[in-house]
């Protein structure tokens, strides 16, 4: 019997993969809290979190046990026509720890699908009202998803290349710094003078696929407060940091001003079942709601709102602010901290950062997003036992909150090895 990795190569086609030069895929066949283990019997530390999902750990067993006995009742039913149980219970909850003005819940599947839906929404809010507004506004070098709407709004030419000319309209602004927030403004002033826009879309705080790159939260609050004034439905993109991963629930807590809309998905739930909402306020909601059926919002997942995956989100809640899942996010943010401090002096260090349990290390020595130097980083990490992905010359940890003190210091212990080899 030929192994996972053999048997794959015959019919998968794999995602950010050009497989006429890419290693056969790793076989992975079991995984717990922390730790992946391969068909070989050798463990790795889960550096990401596997994309910042399973932020619980892998297969934990209070969220198995809530599907387990969800899908034993209710496995699945159509979300129009129909509600149930889980999807109720979990606006409930959300709307609780949602930036105060969100109202309402829409479910998709993936991020991207979050994101698309999003944007949708604007653009429609925009069309209901008797405006037709053909522009969105997104931060350079972002990253939002690979669906058309989502890809339009990234800035990433790694993902976007091929499909540049079929792409929505787009104005770019760089991310605000401290000492770059009047700059910045004066470039929206001009988008928003020039140009019919309907939406601004960004990544609250820190660009995930742009290196973990972070910009001011006093910034982003003026280009917020800007956009509203001019009736620019805000779009916050917290795919990658909701759910804890900054500190805070999510990554625009820390702002005055409240988006319009809010996309969640990744730890939504605990990388347990593929689920997304979009969140918007009572503003947004209400220009949908007409004695016109063509005013509604016709846009659907066969998929919403799965009642598994609801239930894997309202246990993942559960945990996100329990004692234990508190401590361990503290204990890294501070373990993180402390790294910075001790890394950031290196040769090889160009700049070190951290941001919740978000640690970010870029590197003097140049490289691609896909290419040998990033290839060398990433099998010399898996030989030592830690999954970790760099991005270029960027290597980054955002490990699950169950990660053990020890892990911990051996993902350290392994970026710091691997200096010496670049």
């Amino acid at each position: 019997m030929k192994n996972l990795s053999e048997r794959d190569q015959k019919y998968l086609w794999h995602p950010l993969t050009q497989h006429q030069t890419a290693a056969p895929r790793l076989g992975i066949v079991k995984a717990k809290d922390a730790l992946i283990w391969d068909e070989d019997g050798n463990s790795y530390i889960d550096g990401i979190a596997s994309w910042y999902t399973a932020m619980y750990g892998h297969c934990n067993s209070y969220i198995t046990d809530a599907i387990t006995a969800q899908m034993k009742q209710l496995d699945f039913v159509m979300f129009s026509g129909f509600t149930h149980e889980p999807a109720i219970k979990l606006s409930e909850q959300l709307i609780e720890i949602l930036p105060s003005n969100q109202r309402k819940i829409f479910f998709n599947d993936n991020g991207s699908t979050a994101i698309e839906a999003g944007i949708k929404m604007a653009l429609q809010y925009h069309h209901n009202l008797g405006e037709r507004r053909d522009t969105l506004i997104a931060f350079e070098n972002g990253f939002h998803g690979d669906t058309f709407g989502a890809m339009s709004a990234s800035g990433l030419s790694s993902y976007n290349g091929p499909f540049e000319d079929f792409l929505l309209k787009v104005e770019r602004i760089p991310v605000p710094q401290e000492d770059t927030i009047d700059e910045v403004l004066s470039k929206l002033d001009y988008i928003l003078n020039n140009n019919s826009c309907a939406a601004f879309v960004f990544e609250p705080l820190v660009q995930g696929a742009a290196g973990m790159k972070f910009h001011s939260a006093k910034g982003l609050d003026a280009l917020i407060q800007k956009c509203q004034e001019n009736n620019v439905i805000t779009i916050a993109d917290e795919v990658m940091t909701g759910f804890g991963k900054t500190g805070k629930n999510f990554a625009s807590d820390y702002l005055i001003n409240n988006p319009d809309i809010i996309c969640l998905s990744k730890a939504l739930t605990a990388a347990m079942f593929p689920l997304s909402i979009t969140s918007c306020s009572q503003k947004v909601y209400d220009a949908f709601l007409s004695e016109s059926v063509a005013k509604g919002f016709f846009h659907a997942h066969t998929f919403s709102a799965h009642p598994i995956g609801c239930t894997a989100a309202l246990a993942g809640l559960e945990l996100l602010n329990s004692d234990d899942i508190v401590e361990r996010r503290a204990y890294i943010e501070k373990a993180h901290q402390r790294f910075v401090l001790q890394i950031e002096k290196h040769p090889k260090v160009k700049e070190a950062r951290s941001f919740g349990v978000i640690l970010a290390i870029d590197l003097t020595v140049e490289g691609n997003r896909y290419g040998s130097f990033r290839d060398m980083l990433y099998d010399f990490y898996m030989s030592e036992g830690v999954n970790l992905r760099p991005l270029g010359n960027t290597i980054y940890v955002l490990p699950p909150f169950v990660i053990t003190n020890e892990q911990l210091e051996r993902v350290y212990n392994v970026i710091e090895r691997s200096l010496e080899i670049v």
